[in-house]
């Protein structure tokens, strides 16, 4: 939330307060205030201009030689925008003038002509493009005739003004409007608010007489009040509205949806405007969608709607995504002469739900989501009438037509002071609490040594007695709590070598890009034992939740499995989860299962997308292998590590191994069979499950310092056939142990199958390093050490070099 502390000094009084020091106020008393941004810092002699005349620049067709006044002279300014024209008030950055970005503007000659100064866009005075008027997106800003020539133009813009941005937690959804972040400072500052005055002409007519409302779903919208506006006129909002808006963060577009906009930021209440003509039925029916409607909302995007989404509609098609977003074809636009003014409430369940499965989210859905105040509904489509009025020149019909079957009853909770203070460790008064809860404008009554408080409506969050509690102590102060210390033994704390090494998991995985994932450790009977390395007796439960949560597992693969599902469902393309949890195996001596931490991941989609350098890898079975070993590697126990081909239920029967450490298997690693990841909805997706108690059980050496060698190393890469079934790692094993103690590494770098192989064979290619770290080798040496692999290689394996 942006807040514009000119805007707020129309409801509080925080004149001659340093934006820092509110800032500061405002953090402490419990929301957080993100940053604080000075608009115009730093920019000087910018001043109002007048465009006298402007011709085209002789020697440059995108050039224009304007004449123009800043108020003490008339001086000349090349300008390349292509809408300036004779008789604008401009913005101009004068010979001198610095600008956003350190930018200094100095006299210039542009293809032979002078030029004094720049006549500027509103980007240029550091305004995000996004929130720039759209018929000034690609030029410069004009002003208000009434503008006068060499008068600051700063002030006019708004861009005298610091901006608070809130970092607002998902409870208080009251600062989300202006009036919220107003009762707050004032209750900091022990100041009054000014609330708006609502007043303005009526006409003779009556807005029920214009517009008929049936509502046919009112559990999702309790409450709904449209006002009818006639005669207005569609035009550019006054400079005052738009740069509130743009302080705000939002984009101004015409006086009546600025208007819609303002009010939305005022008062934290969404609004609507329909066109009233585009309506043509003069009716408003809010229902839910049937199955496979479609609205083409104000995005341009036509959107496939579901059965329990709410629109508005205009008895025939919908206008309107209730609460998420306007469509088409109830768009106000320049032709525009009378307004329907919505104002509702929403469920907030429904406009959260809608709002995801369409996949649109705005200001107006955001709100709705964390609810809106009941008791400001009507109230701020009678603002948006007043300022239609005033600023669109509307005449305002009498009435509004209303459906409300909405409970606006406050929340009422009693709680004793005693209570507060023991929760808080304090000794407040009762009558320094009942001045806090006056300060918040939280009606409050002390009824026999109890308060009584009946919780705004505006307040969402105000629910339990620990509500109030929290609303004492951040206003009385947080820094006032009395620091007190734990009387007890204390002794130092430590980790475990186990629970160390847990974490080294934990941390070497995330750094790997995989994310935590914690499911259920109750699944089905017909799940209990899939994938799982060690099969059991199942434990079953005696009264489980239902039959999906009815024993206890023994695999985490499953649920991780289930885990990639949702999120592929809902367009998570790339999926990359572990987790390290409990399975649960036959039953000990005491009755209870025996439980074993296990370690599972599951993978699916791309492993690597890097667009910038078009740089993409599919996930497959050496990624999921490559995570094995670099974890065992982190671990110490790389040496013990193995890999066996393996035909597992439920996994691909060419893609899948076993893991062995030291020769046990201790997990398993593959690709989940294509039948079983059609069933999931799934592409190719790949898992490992490891028995992590087993592997954090091992005792291993401390690592040691392995000095930089200062000898040369020689590497000789040999090819060899062989037949198909010989195992890659079979082969390594014998060149390993042919190799002898100068043998320091063996690494495979090609696999070959085709054209110049003979049938039912592979060729496989090795890269070789010796290394001694004592001397420099003697190729006799190295010769004599590698003739030996060789001879290895074709006795053992039946290896043949590759011509």
């Amino acid at each position: 939330m942006l807040v514009s502390t000119k805007w707020l000094n129309e409801y509080v009084n925080i004149n001659g307060i340093d934006p820092a020091d509110l800032a500061e106020k405002i953090t402490r008393s419990g929301i957080e205030v993100d940053s604080i941004i000075y608009r115009g810092q730093g920019m000087t002699n910018v001043v109002v201009g007048h465009v006298k005349e402007c011709v085209k620049h002789p020697e440059a067709d995108k050039l224009n030689i304007c004449q123009v006044d800043v108020g003490e002279e008339t001086t000349q300014i090349i300008c390349g925008a292509p809408n300036v024209a004779d008789g604008q008030k401009v913005i101009v950055a004068r010979p001198g003038a610095v600008l956003p970005g350190g930018m200094k503007i100095k006299k210039a000659k542009l293809r032979g002509e002078e030029s004094n100064g720049m006549i500027c866009s509103l980007q240029e005075l550091g305004i995000e493009g996004k929130l720039v008027p759209k018929a000034y997106a690609e030029g410069i800003y004009v002003l208000p005739q009434d503008a006068v020539p060499g008068e600051n133009a700063l002030p006019l813009l708004g861009l005298d003004d610091t901006v608070l941005e809130f970092d607002l937690t998902p409870n208080r959804s009251d600062a989300l409007s202006m009036l919220g972040v107003a009762y707050e400072v004032g209750a900091i500052l022990s100041q009054g608010i000014a609330l708006p005055k609502i007043d303005y002409p009526l006409s003779a007519e009556k807005a029920e007489d214009m517009l008929k409302l049936r509502i046919d779903a009112a559990e999702d919208n309790p409450m709904y009040v449209a006002k009818v506006v006639k005669n207005i006129k569609v035009a550019e909002s006054p400079l005052w509205l738009q740069n509130a808006l743009m302080a705000a963060g939002v984009r101004p577009h015409n006086n009546v949806v600025d208007i819609t906009n303002y009010v939305l930021m005022e008062y934290g209440q969404p609004l609507h405007a329909f066109d009233y003509d585009r309506l043509e039925t003069g009716e408003i029916v809010v229902r839910h969608a049937k199955e496979g409607e479609i609205i083409t909302t104000l995005d341009d995007a036509e959107r496939k709607l579901q059965a329990h989404n709410l629109v508005i509609t205009n008895g025939n098609e919908p206008v309107a995504l209730a609460g998420v977003m306007g469509g088409a074809n109830s768009e106000v636009h320049d032709g525009t002469t009378t307004v329907v003014i919505e104002s509702a409430y929403f469920a907030p369940s429904s406009v959260r739900r809608t709002s995801r499965e369409v996949g649109l989210r705005s200001d107006a859905s955001t709100r709705f989501e964390k609810g809106v105040d009941p008791n400001r509904v009507q109230e701020a489509a009678e603002r948006a009438a007043q300022l239609m009025a005033n600023l669109a020149g509307g005449e305002v019909l009498a009435g509004s037509v209303i459906f409300d079957e909405l409970d606006k009853t406050a929340e009422r909770i009693t709680v004793s002071p005693d209570y507060i203070n023991s929760r808080l460790g304090m000794k407040i008064s009762m009558e320094e609490m009942l001045n806090i809860l006056d300060r918040l404008r939280i009606p409050t009554e002390a009824i026999n040594g109890q308060l009584v408080i009946d919780a705004p409506t505006r307040r969402q969050d105000l629910k339990i007695r620990e509500d109030i509690i929290e609303e004492i102590a951040r206003m009385y102060g947080y820094d006032e709590i009395p620091k007190t210390l734990p009387v007890s033994e204390s002794t130092p704390g430590g980790l475990t070598p186990y629970q160390a090494k847990r974490r080294i998991v934990r941390e070497f995985l995330e750094g790997a890009g995989l994310y935590q994932a914690i499911t259920y450790s109750l699944t089905s009977k017909a799940h209990a034992q899939l994938f799982a390395l060690e099969t059991a007796p199942v434990t079953e439960l005696l009264m489980p939740m239902s039959e999906d949560r009815s024993v206890l597992r023994q695999s985490l693969i499953p649920h991780l499995l289930e885990a990639a599902t949702y999120n592929v469902a809902r367009r998570i393309d790339s999926v990359s989860l572990y987790e390290t949890g409990s399975v649960f195996l036959g039953e000990e001596e005491d009755g209870l299962p025996r439980e074993v931490e296990h370690l599972a991941a599951v993978l699916t989609g791309k492993w690597v997308d890097h667009a910038w350098q078009a740089e993409s890898k599919k996930v497959d079975f050496y990624v999921v292998k490559g995570i094995v070993e670099g974890l065992l590697d982190r671990l110490g126990l790389l040496h013990g590590l193995s890999f066996e081909k393996a035909v597992i239920d439920g996994m691909h029967p060419g893609r899948t191994a076993n893991v062995l450490l030291q020769g046990e298997r201790i997990g398993l690693i593959g690709q989940i069979h294509p039948t079983e990841q059609k069933k999931r909805d799934l592409k190719e997706t790949y898992v490992m499950e490891l028995n992590l108690k087993t592997i954090l059980s091992i005792n291993t050496d401390e690592l040691l310092y392995v000095p930089v060698p200062r000898f040369p190393s020689i590497s000789r890469d040999i090819a060899l056939v062989v037949a198909r079934e010989t195992s890659a790692g079979m082969l390594e094993e014998t060149i390993r142990q042919a190799g002898g103690k100068l043998l320091k590494d063996v690494k495979l770098f090609d696999l070959y199958e085709g054209d110049n192989v003979e049938e039912g064979k592979k060729s496989l290619a090795f890269s070789l390093t010796y290394f001694d770290p004592e001397r420099t080798l003697t190729d006799e040496e190295v010769v004599k050490a590698h003739e030996k692999v060789l001879h290895a290689l074709t006795i053992e394996a039946g290896a043949q070099l590759r011509g």
